[in-house]
C-alpha cells in the first residue's frame, strides 16, 4: 500500500473538515484507492487554541519549517486564506519539492503565475478546486471534461453569502441591513462582511474560473466589480413584478480577443436556470460551442463541502504520476492580443424619482433615444410624495457606455436616479 505524508497549513474549520474525512474515510481510502494518508504536522498559531476537531496536540507547531522543510513531507494542505503569509509558505513548499492543495482563491487569484511556474520547475502539483464554489467540481470540470470546448459565456451564483441576503430579501421583503445582522448571527456573513458584499470574493473566483474557461490568464485587476449593498427591498420588489429575479452574478464573455469580466447584482428572468438557486447555494452556468448550455449546482461553502473537495484533490494528487497544469500563458500580465472591455453590451433596470409635471417622462425618454437607448417597458410604482413619482423602466440591449451617458444626461432637479441595475438573459 503507498503511503502519502502530507503537513497542514492552519487548522481551522476547513483544516478541521479535512482532518476528520481524511480519518473517517481512511478505511474506504484504503480499500478503494490502495492509498493511507498520514499527517504529520499542523501549523497553526497558537498550539493550546481549543479545537472542535479531534487533531492530537502533538502534531500541532507554531514553526513553518517542520511542515515546509520536512523531507518526509510531500504534499502541503493551506487553509490559512488570504494573500501573505499564504502565498509565501506555498511557494516555498513548492520550491521544496512539495505539491500543494489549497483552498486559498486570494493566493491563487493575485499570484497564480508564480504558484505554477514554482510548481511546474519543481515537478509538483498544484491544485485548487476548493477555491471556487466549495464541493462544486468546477475547477475539474474547467481543466477536464470541457477541454474540448470553446466556451463563451459563463455566469454563476458564487458567493453564497449574498446569495441568500438577496433570496431573504425576495422571499420576505427585507432589508438588506436586517438581512445581514440575521446572516452574521446566523455565522452566514463574517462579522465584516466586506469582502462578500462588495464582490471582492466572487471577482477572485471569476478571476480563476474565467482563465480556465477562456484559455488566456484574466487578472484580478480586470474584474469589474460592484456589490450589493446599495440593493433595496423596492428594486427587487419592481423586478419581481416585471418577472426578474436578483443574484449578485459572476460574468465573463469572450468574442474573439474581447473579453468581459464582471461582478454585479444583476436581474435575470424568472425562468432562468440561475433564478431558482437560493440560499447559500452556488451555480455555475456556461456555453461552449460543443457541449451547448450547462449548468453545475451544489454546495459552495461551508466548512465540509470546501473540506470535500480539497479531500478529493488529496487524493488526485496522491495517484498521479503526472501533475497536469493549465496550459495558457499564466505570467502576471495577461497576453498582449486580448482586450478587455468595460464597453459591455446588456440591457437595464433602471428606477428614478421624477417631478409630478407634464412633459417629464418625454424628457427621461429623449436623454435615452440621444444615446439610442431604446425602452421595452416601463411602469409607474407608487404614488406621488413630495411631488415626486417613482418610474420604472426596463431598456432593450444597450451598451455601457451609452447607458451612462444617458443617465448622466437627466437632470436631477427633474429625475433624480435612483437605482440602476443590469439585467442578463
Amino acid at each position: 500500500m503507498k503511503e502519502i505524508v502530507i503537513g497542514f497549513l492552519g487548522c481551522g474549520n476547513v483544516g478541521g473538515g479535512v482532518w476528520e474525512l481524511l480519518q473517517g474515510f481512511a478505511p474506504e481510502i484504503a480499500h478503494r484507492d490502495q492509498l493511507s494518508v498520514r499527517v504529520k504536522k499542523i501549523l497553526v498559531r497558537d498550539v493550546n487554541k481549543a479545537r472542535s476537531c479531534s487533531v492530537p496536540r502533538e502534531l500541532l507547531t507554531t514553526v513553518p519549517e517542520d511542515v515546509l522543510c520536512d523531507p518526509e513531507i510531500t504534499l502541503v494542505a493551506e487553509f490559512m486564506g488570504g494573500e501573505q503569509p499564504a502565498t509565501e509558505y506555498l511557494l516555498r513548499a513548492l520550491q521544496n519539492g512539495k505539491t500543494v492543495v489549497t483552498a486559498n482563491k486570494v493566493a491563487v487569484a493575485l499570484n497564480w503565475h508564480k504558484l505554477q511556474a514554482a510548481a511546474q520547475a519543481n515537478h509538483v502539483g498544484l491544485y485548487y478546486e476548493a477555491s471556487v464554489c466549495g464541493a462544486i467540481p468546477i475547477i475539474n470540470a474547467l481543466m477536464t471534461p470541457l477541454q474540448a470546448n470553446r466556451i463563451t459565456k459563463l455566469m454563476g451564483i458564487i458567493n453564497g453569502t449574498t446569495n441568500y441576503i438577496l433570496s431573504r430579501m425576495s422571499a420576505q421583503g427585507e432589508s438588506y441591513d436586517a438581512v445581514l445582522q440575521d446572516a452574521q448571527k446566523l455565522g452566514l456573513a463574517e462579522p465584516d462582511p466586506s469582502s462578500d458584499v462588495e464582490g471582492m470574493d466572487a471577482a477572485y473566483k471569476l478571476s480563476i474560473m474565467a482563465s480556465l474557461a477562456f484559455h488566456a490568464r484574466v487578472p484580478f485587476k480586470a474584474v469589474y466589480r460592484e456589490g450589493i449593498t446599495r440593493v433595496t427591498a423596492m428594486d427587487i420588489a419592481c423586478g419581481k413584478e416585471m418577472g426578474y429575479v436578483l443574484k449578485l452574478l459572476a460574468i465573463a464573455k469572450r468574442d474573439g480577443n474581447t473579453i468581459e469580466v464582471r461582478v454585479h447584482p444583476t436581474f435575470l428572468p424568472q425562468n432562468h436556470p440561475l433564478s431558482s438557486v437560493d440560499g447559500s447555494f452556488n451555480a455555475v452556468y456556461l456555453h461552449g460551442h460543443a457541449c451547448q448550455e450547462m449548468m453545475l449546482q451544489g454546495r459552495g461553502a461551508g466548512d465540509m463541502p470546501t473540506a470535500s473537495a480539497v479531500v478529493g484533490d488529496i487524493l488526485h494528487a496522491a495517484m498521479v504520476d503526472v501533475h497536469v497544469h493549465p496550459t495558457f500563458a499564466n505570467q502576471a500580465e495577461p497576453a498582449k492580443e486580448l482586450t478587455f472591455t468595460n464597453n459591455w453590451t446588456t440591457k437595464y433596470y433602471i428606477r428614478v424619482s421624477a417631478i409630478d409635471a407634464p412633459g417629464v417622462l418625454s424628457a427621461v425618454a429623449g436623454c435615452f433615444a440621444k444615446e439610442n437607448v431604446s425602452i421595452a417597458s416601463m411602469m409607474q410604482k407608487g404614488s406621488v410624495e413630495d411631488g415626486r413619482v417613482p418610474l420604472v423602466f426596463i431598456t432593450h440591449a444597450a451598451s455601457e457606455q451609452a447607458m451612462q451617458a444617458a443617465l448622466a444626461d437627466m437632470d436631477p432637479a427633474v429625475c433624480r436616479l435612483e437605482s440602476m441595475i443590469r439585467v442578463e438573459d
